[in-house]
């Protein structure tokens, strides 16, 4: 296990439906990965060198930068950039970063620039539970761009990726049908309580973002992996036994 917690960001995409209900974009992770092979996450990735210098630069956080470039890597959909990509530019962004590329030098080929505003911090999780690697991670919620866009999943980056409803996530993994690390399964089961991208957004700007590291309490001969329960999360524990830690 590493000393310090890695760096890291992700993205929750949502997307309204149009009879009511939203889906969020989700990723499974390749099953050769050190950490949390095969489970269901949220497009993201640690933060290199490049997202904290463009940051620097832009004036903006590192983990913002690293979530706009991990969601065109992992999905081609792009997000926080202004104007808004089409698809074929975006494919071309993808592939531009799989090839090692600056995000910088890829957002100015394409005449694009970062929009912080279209990214809304919605959670910062620090496990130190973690068997393999430990990260600190911020989530950050965005709306999905204008249009039925389709994740491009490329060799390498994840398994597979989908727009689903996060319950719908939740019952899957219920019948084993989908796993999910601590932070995720507690992160759908807030995003389920809503119905719309405004209706997050406003649940997101309810409760400040604070470093989140569970830790486990006993009672009555059992243990539970547990978080505050008073920071927008409606279930603040897990029994620890059987617990996957990725």
């Amino acid at each position: 296990m590493t000393a310090d917690p890695i760096p890291a960001a992700t993205v929750i995409l949502v997307r309204d439906r149009e009879a009511g209900g939203c889906d969020v974009l989700m990723v499974e992770r390749a099953g050769g990965m050190a950490f949390a092979a095969g489970a269901m996450v949220f497009p993201g990735g640690r933060i290199d060198e490049a997202d904290r210098d463009f940051a620097q630069a832009a004036g903006t956080d590192a983990a913002l930068v690293a979530a706009v470039r991990e969601a065109i890597e992992e999905t081609a959909i792009p997000v926080g950039l202004s104007p808004e990509p089409d698809a074929a530019t975006a494919a071309r962004m993808q592939a531009d970063l799989l090839a090692d590329r600056p995000l910088a030098d890829v957002l100015a080929n394409n005449k694009l620039r970062l929009d912080p505003g279209g990214l809304v911090p919605f959670a910062r999780w620090v496990p130190q539970f973690h068997a393999v690697r430990r990260f600190d991670t911020l989530f950050y919620l965005a709306a999905a761009p204008a249009g039925d866009w389709q994740p491009r999943v490329v060799e390498g980056e994840c398994a597979s990726a989908e727009w689903v409803a996060p319950a719908d996530v939740l019952a899957r993994e219920g019948s084993g049908a989908a796993r999910l690390i601590f932070p995720t399964r507690r992160t759908l089961e807030r995003l389920a309580l809503h119905a719309s991208f405004a209706a997050l957004r406003a649940d997101a700007e309810r409760f400040p973002i604070e470093p989140i590291t569970p830790w486990i309490e006993e009672r009555d001969g059992e243990k539970f992996i547990t978080i505050p329960a008073n920071i927008g999360f409606p279930v603040a524990e897990e029994r620890l036994d059987g617990l996957w830690r990725g």
